[in-house]
């Protein structure tokens, strides 16, 4: 196992800028290779869809690769990816789907650990069926959901289970295949939002049980879309609003228009600055997925050294609480300061070219479930990219602005 950081942020022509990136919860900075993918396609030949020239045909070449590509990631089959604009527009997308088949005395449950994206659509989509929503709350003290708090929630009527696998907020990382096995227990569907797990911890939709599951290419050094994975068997099952003419082949029947072919180049090329993050695994004879799965041995291994630095400099600043408590959590941490607004703080790390934003970042429930309000705390993530010496210049800068 090896992880060569100078190597990797050689890639990144935006690092050269010198700023320190601590906001990749929010969506990391982007390799020079994604970029070069985006521009070959947009720049190259290019048609819509089909076998006629070499424009048709760099046209469908990009959406296969994009398949397949994500499929590895995700260890899925390439006919269920769905691509869509955001992970948001998506997750709306198919609560409109899947609530049609919803009446008054069916229920669905969210909890307060999610982003909004994974919350809000499924609310509106209950009020509309005139379906109940069930709220699952976590620990506050440790940051945990317990499966045991999910599975108390689930009834007969339950149609649909919203949770995370990763808090964007505070980095919790629930048992996911543990509530799933619950959740298909009572004979409804799971719907995870991966979002900010994907960045950290290489996804098995198959192990995780997830029916659906969503990412963001953008949160994992690709261009700005998203990703919903289910089983193509499963997919089959929906019948979206559609055009006419448009295909009813699924994934196709739910990426309305024409896709952005540049685009999904961009997450292939994202993908496989993934899976080469570990070089001693990049011969021919290795599968992408299982480059993808020494290389986020690596980065789990890399993020954590840095995470343990991060913290112990945290603790040791003068009225600093974390709230990143969980025993399976992602390398991100929250954390307020007696006296100091989070948002003083980080414009006084912009000063010195540290960027650690404040505030809720949508996951507005569990902020104010912490006690935060909308206002939320400090929240710094650690990247592929980040390294030693930008822990080393928050740590500082945080000590210059609490004095």
């Amino acid at each position: 196992m090896a992880y060569d950081v100078s190597r990797i942020r050689s890639e990144f022509p935006s690092l050269e800028s010198g700023w320190a990136h601590f906001d990749g919860p929010g969506g990391t900075q982007t390799p020079r290779a994604v970029g070069d993918a985006v521009a070959s396609v947009l720049t190259g030949p290019l048609s819509n869809r089909g076998t006629i020239g070499v424009s048709e045909e760099r046209a469908e070449a990009a959406v296969h690769g994009f398949r397949l590509a994500m499929a590895d990631l995700v260890n899925a089959h390439p006919r269920g990816i769905v691509h869509g604009r955001s992970a948001t527009q998506l997750t709306y997308d198919f609560s409109r789907h899947l609530s049609r088949e919803w009446g008054p005395g069916d229920e669905v449950v969210v909890t307060r650990l999610d982003h909004d994206a994974n919350i809000r659509p499924w609310v509106h989509a209950a009020e509309r069926a005139g379906a109940r929503v069930r709220w699952v709350d976590f620990d506050p003290a440790t940051g945990e959901l317990s499966t045991d708090a999910v599975t108390a929630a689930l009834t007969d009527r339950t149609r649909l289970v919203a949770v995370t696998a990763a808090s964007n907020l505070i980095g919790t990382m629930p048992d996911i295949p543990a509530i799933a096995a619950a959740v298909h227990d009572a004979e409804a569907l799971l719907f995870v939002d991966g979002v900010h797990y994907a960045a950290h911890e290489l996804p098995d939709v198959v192990a995780l049980g997830a029916d659906f599951f969503t990412c963001s290419p953008y949160k994992f050094l690709g261009p700005h879309c998203g990703v919903l994975v289910a089983r193509p068997e499963l997919l089959d099952t929906i019948s979206p609003d559609k055009l006419l003419p448009a295909t009813n082949v699924v994934p196709e029947r739910f990426e309305f228009g024409t896709l952005p072919y540049e685009q999904l180049a961009g997450v292939t090329a994202a993908v496989d600055m993934l899976a080469s993050l570990d070089p001693e695994t990049t011969d021919a004879a290795s599968s992408r997925r299982d480059r993808l799965v020494a290389s986020f041995e690596a980065l789990r291994e890399h993020e954590s050294a840095l995470l343990e630095q991060l913290e112990a400099g945290i603790s040791a600043l003068p009225g600093a609480t974390t709230w990143s408590r969980a025993a399976r959590r992602t390398p991100t941490l929250l954390a307020t300061f007696d006296g100091h607004a989070a948002s003083t703080l980080t414009a006084a790390l912009a000063s010195r070219q540290v960027l650690a934003p404040s505030g809720s970042f949508y996951a507005l429930e569990a902020s104010r479930h912490l006690g935060f309000g909308d206002a939320g705390g400090l929240r710094m993530g650690l990247a592929p990219y980040s390294d030693a010496g930008d822990v080393e210049r928050l740590l500082a800068g945080l000590a210059d602005a609490l004095g």
